[in-house]
């Protein structure tokens, strides 16, 4: 008899605790095991800690599961977590997995699992919560929803089966695209390339941005040629030029021929330049304007949900043109001061020119050394004639001095979550072993 209940959707995303209450990471996804009549057993936890790297906390550290939260007896292997035969991640897998139902009433689809803690201590997959086929014509409606034990249903695929690619990107839609990055990763190898083929193109670019160069590369070159020109379409021009860099010139030159001509000039561009310096580092897109532009205007560029945090911190005023290499750069207007000023206010009566720009051939030092100084996010980056060619931001110096592995670095030390600033407690990387 079952003496406690959690959903795994609800437990995605649930903070991880040690025993003194310090947070340790959150919940990605829940291991079980098949077994041959009984429901699956619950073997451990997927958990991301700092550094985004995720990890294995086998169920038998773990001391409490509830809705809110988890409690751990706070030993965490940091090894990034590797997926084992006959293991089947509960929201990654077997949610979205057509079942048929036992009592011969047709086929539902699993929309989330519940986990329960029997008497003896032990957590095993209990209720299934089912959607059943939509009965109206209408496509804005459901189909009804029922629950049923592991034993009322059997499955449509072998046991341990994986989902399709496509339920399994229905379960990847809200991650941010460092999240789906990680998810990524965590896949098999084949598994991986199912999954990259079926999203979007801004999707799987949005997460190779955020992949270590090699996967990039890896995953670029399982692509057909159309798709990887497409997919190089909708990254940042830098990201893409990062990524053309790291192939050879043929093979470059090639997916650049079969890019959008607009967005393969402006990678072109960037490649002239070394990668240690500001012009390999910077975007060729930052926000331009004339100095006649108002205050307002600028603002509404500034709101676009797509554009980075670190671009829209400033526009730059030019003369014309206006689409890099711009006419002579005239000053920067940071989006502080545009707030000081009605909506009417021309960007050339307010102008920054106290701040000098950075050639395009400054070193990455160089350019970290200037945003130090002037506690700046990003900085406009201009050739010999004073023609802007690009903006040069934090995160793009940092992605270049932090070490190659940073995205997967997990630590020697747990950190509030929140904060990396807050020292917290140690963790094993030895001594707790992998699977009970």
């Amino acid at each position: 008899m079952s003496t406690q209940r959690v959903f795994v959707a609800r437990l995605s995303g649930c903070s991880v605790f040690d025993p003194a209450g310090d947070r340790l990471g959150k919940v990605r996804d829940v291991v079980v095991i098949y077994r041959k009549e009984d429901p699956p057993r619950v073997v451990g936890l997927v958990v991301e800690i700092p550094g985004r790297r995720h990890v294995f906390v086998s169920i038998g550290r773990v001391t409490s599961i509830a809705t809110g939260q988890v409690i751990t007896t706070g030993l965490i292997n940091v090894r990034r977590f590797q997926q084992r035969g006959g293991e089947v991640r509960v929201l990654t897998e077997l949610v979205g997995r057509r079942v048929f139902l036992a009592d011969g009433s047709g086929t539902a689809v699993i929309e989330d699992v519940a986990i329960e803690r029997n008497r003896l201590g032990e957590w095993d997959v209990g209720q299934l919560f089912l959607r059943r086929p939509r009965t109206s014509a209408s496509p804005f409606a459901k189909g009804p929803t029922t629950f049923a034990n592991w034993s009322e249903v059997h499955e449509q695929q072998l046991p341990g089966e994986s989902q399709s690619a496509e339920q399994l990107v229905a379960t990847f839609s809200d991650l941010r695209p460092a999240d789906l990055a990680n998810s990524l990763l965590d896949l098999s190898d084949e598994r991986m390339i199912e999954v990259a083929e079926e999203l979007s193109d801004e999707r799987l670019a949005d997460a190779l941005e955020e992949m270590p160069e090699e996967e990039q590369v890896h995953i670029l070159e399982q692509l057909g040629d159309e798709r990887a020109a497409d997919i190089l379409d909708a990254m940042e021009p830098d990201d893409a030029a990062d990524l053309l860099g790291q192939l050879p010139d043929a093979r470059s030159e090639q997916l650049l021929e079969l890019m959008e001509p607009e967005e393969a000039e402006d990678v072109r561009a960037l490649l002239q330049y070394g990668p240690d310096t500001a012009g390999g580092l910077m975007t060729s897109e930052p926000i331009v304007l004339s100095a006649d532009a108002t205050v307002a205007e600028a603002l509404a560029l500034i709101r676009r949900h797509e554009l980075h945090p670190a671009l829209a911190a400033s526009v730059f005023i030019t003369l014309p043109p206006y689409e890099t290499p711009t006419g002579r750069l005239l000053g920067t207007v940071h989006f502080q001061r545009m707030l000081r000023y009605p909506p009417h206010e021309r960007l050339g009566a307010i102008i920054d020119d106290t701040l000098d720009p950075v050639p395009a051939t400054a070193t990455a030092a160089e350019v970290a050394r200037m945003l130090a100084s002037y506690n700046l996010v990003s900085l406009p980056v201009v050739d010999k004639a004073r023609r802007l060619v690009g903006a040069v931001s934090v995160d793009d110096v940092l992605d270049y001095l932090l070490p190659d592995d940073w995205r997967s670095y997990g630590g020697d030390e747990q950190s509030d979550g929140d904060d990396p600033r807050v020292p917290a407690v140690p963790v094993t990387t030895a001594a707790v072993p992998r699977r009970r």
